[in-house]
Order: C-alpha cells, then sequence, then structure tokens
C-alpha cells in the first residue's frame, strides 16, 4: 500500500512571527538576538530589579545548577538591555530594535500561562533632544496591535508597575468578552539607563515585553496556550 505524501505547514507562532518583524521594520525598527541561558546581570540587574525581588525566587526563575549567576532568561527584555548598552557603545542614537523569542518562568500552567512561552520585547532610545514619549510608545503598540490583530481591535492601557519603567502601563485586548492582559510597557528607568552606560540627562526612550502567544489566541480565538506545544494538527488550519 502507498502512502500518501503530505506537505508539512508551517506552525502558526511562526507565521505571526514573520508578520511581527515586518509589521515593526515598517515603523523602522531592527531585529535584535539574544540567548537564551542568560547572566542575573542582564536578566535582573541592569533592569533595576533589586535583589530581593520576588521573580528571583525559584518558584518564578529557573537557576541553572553549577552555574552561578545563570539563569534561562525570564524576559526578551534582557535583549533590549544588551542591545541598550551596545547601540550606545557605538554610537547609534536614535536607535530601535525587537527581539522573539523563547523565555522560561517556573510557575504553574493553564490556560494563559505555559512554562516555557514566546516573547516580543522591543525599545526606542533617542536624545533627549528626540523626545520620545509615552505617547510615541502608545501609538507603536496600537499600530501593531491593529496591524497584527485587526483595525477595529479593543486596545486598553492602564496604569502599573515594573522596576525598568517609569512611568509604566499595562496593555490589555478583547479576548472571549473580556480583557486579556497582553503585557507592560513604559518609559525606561533612569535606572537602568545608567547600568547600560547611558546618561538619563541626555537619552531616553521607550521599552515594551508582549506575551507573543497571547497575541496569536487573540487573532485565532485559540481557547488554550498549551495547544501551541502540543503538536494538535487542528492548528494546522491557519496556514
Amino acid at each position: 500500500m502507498s502512502k500518501e505524501n503530505k506537505q508539512g505547514k508551517i506552525h502558526p507562532l511562526s507565521l505571526l512571527a514573520q508578520e511581527a518583524y515586518q509589521a515593526f521594520a515598517d515603523m523602522g525598527f531592527e531585529i535584535a538576538l539574544g540567548p537564551e541561558l542568560e547572566s542575573e546581570w542582564y536578566n535582573f540587574d541592569v533592569l533595576n530589579v533589586a535583589k530581593d525581588h520576588p521573580a528571583r525566587d525559584m518558584q518564578d526563575t529557573f537557576w541553572i545548577k553549577g552555574k552561578p549567576g545563570s539563569v534561562l532568561r525570564t524576559h526578551c527584555t534582557s535583549v533590549s538591555a544588551r542591545e541598550i548598552e551596545k547601540a550606545g557603545r557605538e554610537g547609534r542614537i536614535p536607535s530601535a530594535f525587537i527581539s522573539l523569542g523563547k523565555i522560561f518562568r517556573n510557575e504553574a500552567t493553564d490556560a494563559t500561562h505555559e512554562m516555557q512561552f514566546f516573547h516580543i520585547d522591543g525599545c526606542m532610545i533617542g536624545s533627549i533632544e528626540d523626545g520620545i514619549s509615552l505617547a510615541n510608545l502608545k501609538g507603536v503598540l496600537t499600530k501593531f496591535f491593529q496591524k497584527m490583530l485587526g483595525e477595529n481591535t479593543d486596545i486598553e492601557f492602564r496604569p502599573s508597575f515594573f522596576p525598568f519603567t517609569e512611568p509604566s502601563i499595562e496593555v490589555f485586548a478583547k479576548f472571549q468578552g473580556k480583557w486579556l492582559e497582553m503585557g507592560g510597557s513604559g518609559v525606561i528607568h533612569p535606572g537602568v539607563l545608567r547600568s547600560c552606560g547611558l546618561d538619563p540627562k541626555k537619552v531616553q526612550g521607550f521599552a515594551f515585553g508582549l506575551g507573543f502567544d497571547r497575541i496569536a489566541m487573540v487573532k485565532w480565538g485559540i481557547p488554550d496556550v498549551r495547544l501551541f506545544y502540543q503538536g494538535d494538527l487542528r492548528l494546522n488550519q491557519f496556514n
């Protein structure tokens, strides 16, 4: 009996990544890459996360046995920190970049949470004279979500707190009749700029970090984030 040859299909998250890269490229962002096995410095210290912050605890972070000070990155914001530092060192200011990749958090899984998922992080920096502000951040994120999810997508910004931004805002999108948190953002904290070797009196900017899997859930109405990692062939319908 002959076997029917079936052509493989691209995973929905890979398809969405191509759309996301293009959306940000159209706004002038470069693509940045960084390691998944990260140092405590770039994952926490440079981002103004205090030594006693709960995120450093074992229940939130995967620490590497036998490698003191090494973690599986908990966000792609570590890539942004590396790029801010590099841009300042190379004199590439103003500059804007995004990174998209896997991150890892030691937490219980449910329909909207996983221990491993994808994160898209971005940053824009410039001189004080460039005037990069919270309004620019909201404009960029609104345009991105409209591009990814449709012009009529309901997006909401709410005040929040993050150690590496001040002021900080959370981004929500309507999903199955309820508001679903998509990620955090804000104006880069002066302490972060100093840790990256920049003078906050001369340079300012914004940063954001979004749950990429959740964007896919809203876009295609997928009810459970865990389906992306279980080889469920029903996801092929989005190709």
